[in-house]
């Protein structure tokens, strides 16, 4: 599909449309070989060949990137008073009309998908579509076998607030053979959702990290506040309707 020079180049981290005029201008930016200085023009972001000052460029028209969201960091694309998520990323990235998928609170780490596919983001984040989240969370007291067991019923029988909501059934497993480390796996993103289902059963989180979202897993080598493009088959595994619906729980 055509769509206008301008646009493609903006939306790729090159500028407003104002900027990729300028670059235009300079007389080094080629289509399929041929120069062109008009930011009207309409060209296939998929199939046709860019070039600028003799280097070939790449054009995305979806971006799929995997965040490692460090602690301290608001999920957002803007925020007055802290640093966002999207102030972490770089160039081409940080010019580009880019979104979190879903949130992560202030204090919690891990994985983040930032992406401009908005019915993705969709079908990741409604909880009609029952797409897991799984979380560790370290809490502030140990958990034995006996009342592992009443917490894993409590949370299959959906965890009940004070203020009367009633959350999704929710998988619990230990972390290994940690006394303090928990795997909760939910199919929705309340406010601070995973902090209240530990504090309604008497327990509370000390460190949240999310390490995985439906089949996509967070990349173990990837440090707090480094991110990376999505291969081929992790994007796959996202779009995939079956990534969110193969839930032991269900």
């Amino acid at each position: 599909m055509k769509i206008r020079l301008d646009k493609i180049l903006s939306s790729n981290g090159y500028g407003s449309r104002r900027d990729v005029k300028s670059i235009l201008r300079r007389g080094t930016f080629t289509i399929n070989g041929t120069v062109c200085c008009d930011a009207s023009a309409m060209a296939d972001p998929e199939n046709d060949v860019f070039a600028l000052d003799g280097e070939k460029i790449r054009i995305l028209t979806t971006v799929y990137l995997m965040l490692n969201k460090p602690s301290g960091v608001i999920t957002s694309t803007d925020d007055p008073n802290h640093r966002t998520v999207m102030d972490l990323l770089g160039s081409p990235w940080s010019g580009m009309e880019l979104f979190p998928v879903g949130r992560l609170d202030l204090d919690t780490e891990g994985l983040l998908v930032i992406t401009n596919d908005g019915p993705l983001t969709h079908r990741l984040t409604s909880p009609k579509t029952g797409v897991d989240k799984t979380y560790y969370a370290r809490l502030r007291d140990p958990v034995d076998e006996e009342l592992l067991a009443d917490y894993q019923k409590r949370f299959l029988e959906g965890i009940t607030f004070h203020d009367g909501y009633k959350c999704l059934r929710a998988k619990l497993d230990r972390a290994g053979n940690e006394t303090d480390g928990m795997f909760l796996t939910i199919q929705e993103g309340k406010y601070h959702q995973v902090k209240k289902m530990f504090i309604s059963i008497g327990n509370e989180v000390s460190y949240l990290k999310r390490v995985s979202m439906g089949n996509l897993l967070l990349d173990p080598l990837l440090a707090p506040g480094s991110y990376r493009e999505l291969t081929t088959e992790e994007i796959m595994t996202l779009r995939a309707r079956e990534s969110g619906n193969n839930s032991e729980y269900n």
